[in-house]
């Protein structure tokens, strides 16, 4: 609503655009922590599904959701505690003042490396060890059809969220990398610049919208195929041992 009801409150900064953007700055740090702790757990499922031992419970799960949030609040909050450029117009940001540019700085390359880099990892193993399980499957002579569309779906799904990610999160990312360079007035960069800043905000929106709508396309499909996918490599893999031996 400030955007719309008082848009000079949104570039030149004031006290009243602290609380909005500390409360934005929550929602898009729990969303990458949450998407980091859903791949890591993805991960985990699928390298240790093997092993009877593992198990990710429902505590461990809500725990992981509350450290995050919790996590979260504190990084986004900071500003609130003090950490903001309200009374000084030395480091103060063009984009989101009255942030502080070492804040955007300290929360935004951080965040953005594990929302890109950890996610990567874990789906590139997920892929491999599919994949090498399925070589193992050849092997004992199995058929393969079950397997190959479950592979082939979570690595469509893991590609999509991945990109989803790098396309909402790299506009917002490039914008703090100019902030911590830029040496212009607001009004020099009014009103491309902000546009451009607004815009990084709705894809941040789609990202949280995009998810859910990715992690539960044909998820009964997917379900039901892992399921089945599990139960055959566990018999293959055991009747294929006991007739080497």
């Amino acid at each position: 609503m400030l955007f719309i009801t008082n848009p000079d409150v949104t570039i030149f900064g004031s006290k009243d655009m602290l609380a909005p953007y500390a409360f934005y700055t929550v929602s898009i740090l729990s969303t990458i922590y949450n998407l980091v702790s859903i791949g890591i757990e993805r991960y985990l499922a699928v390298a240790e599904s093997m092993r009877t031992r593992f198990r990710v419970t429902r505590s461990h799960s809500i725990a992981a959701v509350l450290i995050n949030w919790v996590l979260a609040f504190f990084l986004g909050c900071l500003p609130l505690m003090g950490w903001n450029c309200l009374h000084m117009e030395k480091n103060l940001s063009v984009l989101y003042s009255p942030f502080c540019v070492n804040y955007l700085i300290f929360i935004a390359i951080p965040n953005v490396v594990v929302a890109f880099i950890i996610p990567l990892f874990t789906y590139l193993r997920i892929i491999i060890i599919l994949r090498k399980r399925k070589l193992r499957m050849k092997a004992c002579g199995q058929a393969t059809g079950t397997y190959k569309s479950a592979e082939v779906q979570v690595a469509r799904t893991s590609i999509f969220i991945w990109l989803l990610a790098l396309i909402s999160y790299a506009p917002f990312f490039a914008g703090v990398i100019f902030d911590a360079t830029n040496h212009q007035c607001h009004i020099d960069l009014y009103p491309g610049v902000y546009i451009f800043r607004n815009c990084t905000a709705m894809l941040i929106t789609i990202n949280c919208l995009g998810n859910p709508i990715i992690y539960t396309l044909k998820v009964k499909t997917l379900g039901a195929k892992l399921k089945a996918l599990k139960c055959l490599s566990a018999n293959r893999i055991r009747a294929c041992t006991i007739e080497n031996v």
